[in-house]
């Protein structure tokens, strides 16, 4: 406390009127000082009884006596008989009076802080010169630039700094200095003076204007960059610290630990730091102890900095339970303690601590997260609402108390909460999504500046979600987030120009940004790049898509570990290796990814295919319903296991219950026979979820009433968007439906287009029951015996026998295609060895009709052909055929 106790001596109060004279005459200007030659600011006029001349103050010698009287009463905490003190002296407009009463109210000692008051008494303190207007003025111009109890104004604030200095304040000095050096947004920038005010400051050691010094003359400094100069400070500063420090000053002690801090002024040095800070709790600074904790924590011995910051969270520091809390969460620092963790966190929320408030509310829901991960059960993909339901329900009690406290903490304009809240109601876990909610709350926190809600409103504008889609505010959005230092703001951007849905694409740029991600410490961009760069958009690179996966899973990205497995799986861009493929998505599966069982049991599935019996049962018995029906046709058809209807039933049964829809085709296939209703319901589900073979067999079924009662027109329904969908099989089921009138009024044409898709198609049969309608013109359609002819060559080429004995009959007939008995019997003969029926007929009369023998039995002359046919001989195949041949050519 400045001690007044004699008023100011003559020549003094002398020099202060000549100078206040000269102000008025215009010889200089208020707000000019003797350092510099241009004024900063002029004098507002209701304030020129600030700075203006008036005689000094009368103050007698009782009144004197009384104003020190008051001093001893406020140095033994005797307020209230120092008010009483003071009162009638203020009546009396006595400066000194004024302003040690604003001191109290600026303290808030014996009454309630009042800063407004404190700048009203300190502005009367100075209306009249006396021995305290300058440290008056110095008072006053701190509280116009904290804008503390008034409006902020750097102007005003300069002139009183101005005229303290001039008062002879020694520490209004380095505070004016401090305003001039880079200028405000009121007051311009005059780094000479600000220099020349600090220099002299710095002659007597004042630590502020040591340490500014320091800093102006080094690197960004405002003076010019000397290093020399800039350490010489340093190091004189250290000095004055220190000697204070050994006389007990525990500020010094601080003061001294930050020099030696990673962006002290002296070099880095963490023993230093820690050894005054320590000196400064021993010293009673409870503070210091705090702080000493952390440095502590940081410098390398963990359990002395816990000591220490339990010890001064003991105490009632609240920074310290605060500190105390992180440090019990943070796994780098030693096993967790969470609830201890939450017990001093609690306390620093009931002090009142923001960041007490952030720090338990985020501990609190990446809680409930995990025991949400550990408890999840799928939800069935025909109720998409369950999971939303549920939560809307019954909101678990912990994150009913993180919201609670990250609300708080947001109406403290905290923005880190307004971060978290953002991504809570983003998400569809702990809470019901509310995206607008979301981002009103990131709006916020980015108006605050905190990199990580600018990066989720970004995101946010590019997924048009709680907003509408606006591409171009959120790359600016997210570039501004990663200017901050926002890493993963890199990566989100870098997948939209892979993407190129919410802005154009442009592969080069996503490349670059996700490299630039890379860099900055994101895993999860080295699983993007990677991915990029083995499944698109980039251009492939096996070799280094695998090594950024492999870094990305080493680093324990379950993601990427699919990511490695899927790749691996299906070989083709690395090669097809499914142990590599089971060792990658086990290791993801362990890690907890959702998708890596699907994924490890459909490697199973691919070992199966390729005859791994055991890992085809092992992927059906873990529930793969693909797996199921693999297993169920390898019973079936004795693949890789012995034979066995009832097992085949069974795991076909298992895989259509669990809705395999090719499952539910087979299944229902074979029980139509057996038990027709099911098979009839199966067919139904299976065909309903668009099987096309379910609707080819369930129509063909109503369409020939197999096992089932016949309904035609329901038959034809259901083939017909499967023959529209290029089905040859289901095309020539409508043709022949239309050919006979069957469930449709029949329609040669119609039938004629059906018919002659499926032969395009490739269907041998209808391509050999169209070309025998063509070529006889029957069923209602008009001859053309060379498209007939066409379509039945290429049928019997292909092995058709139908096909082969029409045109062998045709042939030797003669009838409509050019007799060529050699070429009908060559047709024949291939359709009988097939086994078709009318074919041997057709050999056995054309026989008996070249050798005169019509009348002869049919049943001897299939007879013989059946016995030439069953020796299998090739010779006796040709000689029948020379025979043939000659007989039916003789008899021509």
């Amino acid at each position: 406390m400045t001690r007044i106790r004699t008023p100011l001596s003559t020549p003094s109060r002398l020099t202060a009127s000549l100078a206040l004279l000269a102000l008025l005459s215009g010889c200089g200007s208020a707000g000019l000082s003797t350092d510099t030659a241009q004024p900063q600011a002029e004098v507002p006029a209701e304030y020129r009884d600030w700075f203006g001349w008036r005689p000094e103050a009368e103050i007698g010698g009782d009144d004197w006596q009384q104003i020190n009287r008051a001093q001893e009463f406020i140095a033994e905490g005797r307020h209230a008989e120092a008010i009483e003190r003071l009162e009638p002296l203020m009546a009396r407009h006595i400066p000194p009076a004024y302003y040690e009463m604003a001191k109290l109210h600026d303290a808030g000692q014996g009454v309630e802080r009042d800063p407004a008051e404190a700048a009203r008494l300190y502005g009367r303190a100075i209306e009249r010169p006396s021995t305290i207007r300058g440290q008056a003025s110095l008072n006053l111009a701190e509280l116009y630039l904290a804008g503390d109890g008034v409006e902020q104004d750097e102007r005003l604030a300069f002139l009183l700094l101005d005229q303290a200095v001039k008062e002879g304040v020694e520490r209004a000095e380095p505070r004016l200095a401090a305003l001039l050096a880079e200028g405000g947004e009121q007051i311009g920038p005059d780094p000479e003076r600000a220099q020349r005010l600090y220099e002299r400051a710095a002659g007597r050691d004042e630590p502020n204007a040591l340490e500014a010094l320091a800093e102006a003359h080094g690197p960004g400094g405002w003076l010019e960059t000397d290093p020399q100069r800039a350490r010489d400070y340093a190091t004189r500063l250290g000095r004055v610290l220190e000697t204070r420090a050994e006389g007990g000053d525990t500020g010094a002690m601080r003061r001294l630990a930050g020099l030696y801090a990673p962006d002290g002024l002296l070099d880095d040095r963490p023993e230093l730091r820690q050894e005054w800070l320590v000196r400064a709790a021993d010293a009673g600074d409870e503070d210091a102890l705090g702080h000493a904790g952390t440095a502590l924590l940081r410098g390398g011995d963990p359990r002395q900095g816990m000591q220490l910051l339990e010890e001064a969270a003991g105490r009632g520091d609240v920074d310290a339970m605060t500190r105390l809390g992180q440090a019990l969460l943070d796994p780098d620092l030693g096993p967790t303690r969470p609830a201890e963790a939450k017990h001093w966190l609690e306390a620093a929320v009931e002090a009142g601590s923001v960041d007490a408030m952030v720090l338990l509310g985020a501990a609190l829901l990446e809680e409930a997260e995990e025991q949400a991960r550990l408890m999840d059960e799928p939800v069935p993909a025909d109720q998409p609402g369950a999971a939303l339901a549920a939560n809307a329900l019954a909101t678990p009690p912990e994150v009913a108390r993180a919201i609670e406290l990250l609300e708080q903490a947001a109406e403290q304009d905290a923005p880190l909460a307004l971060a978290h809240l953002g991504a809570l109601y983003l998400d569809d876990g702990l809470v019901p999504s509310q995206p607008w909610l979301a981002v009103d709350y990131l709006e916020r926190g980015h108006e605050l500046g905190h990199p990580w809600a600018t990066q989720q409103l970004g995101a946010a504008y590019l997924e048009g979600r709680g907003v509408p889609a606006d591409g171009r505010r959120g790359e600016a959005l997210l570039i501004e987030a990663a200017e901050q230092g926002q890493a993963s703001a890199l990566r989100l951007l870098g997948d939209a120009y892979l993407e190129g849905e919410a802005i154009p694409f442009n592969p080069v740029r996503g490349e670059a940004l996700l490299e630039q991600a890379v860099e900055a410490g994101d895993s999860a961009a080295l699983t993007a790049l990677g991915e990029a760069y083995l499944t698109g958009p980039l251009e492939e690179q096996p070799q280094r898509g695998r090594a950024l996966l492999e870094q990305a899973a080493h680093a324990g990205d379950a993601y990427a570990m699919v990511v490695l497995g899927r790749a691996y799986r299906e070989g083709s861009v690395l090669p097809r290796d499914l142990d590599e493929a089971s060792h990658w998505l086990s290791r993801a599966r362990d890690a907890g990814h959702a998708s890596a069982e699907e994924a490890m049991v459909g490697v199973n599935r691919e070992r199966g295919a390729q005859g791994d019996i055991n890992a085809l049962i092992a992927a059906a018995e873990e529930g793969h319903p693909g797996a199921m029906a693999d297993l169920g046709r390898a019973f079936r058809d004795g693949e890789g296991v012995q034979a066995n209807p009832e097992a085949s039933r069974a795991w076909l049964e298992r895989a259509a219950n669990a809705g395999h829809t090719g499952a539910r085709a087979e299944v229902g296939e074979m029980l139509l026979e057996s038990d027709p209703e099911r098979g009839l319901t199966l067919l139904q589900g299976a065909a309903e979820a668009g099987h096309d073979g379910a609707r080819l067999r369930l129509g063909e079924a109503l369409l020939r009433g197999e096992h089932l009662e016949q309904d035609a027109e329901q038959g034809v329904a259901t083939l017909r968007p499967v023959a529209e969908a290029g089905n040859p099989h289901a095309a020539r089921l409508l043709g022949q439906a239309y050919l006979e009138g069957n469930g449709v009024e029949a329609d040669p044409a119609q039938a004629a287009e059906w018919l002659d898709q499926a032969a395009q198609s490739g269907d041998l049969s209808s391509r050999a029951n169209l070309g025998r309608i063509l070529l006889r013109g029957e069923e209602g359609m008009p001859e053309d015996i060379e498209r007939g002819q066409a379509l039945l060559t290429e049928a019997a080429d292909e092995g058709h026998p139908g096909a082969q004995a029409t045109l062998g009959r045709e042939y030797l007939h003669g009838e409509r295609l050019e007799r060529d008995s050699r070429r009908g019997a060559d047709y024949l003969l291939q359709a009988a060895r097939q086994g078709h029926s009318s074919a041997r007929l057709a050999l056995a009369e054309a026989y008996l009709e070249a050798n005169g023998l019509e009348s002869a039995n049919r049943e001897q002359a299939l007879l013989w052909l059946e016995e030439v046919m069953e020796a299998d001989s090739d010779m006796a195949l040709e000689t029948l055929h020379d025979l043939l041949s000659d007989d039916l050519a003789a008899a021509q």
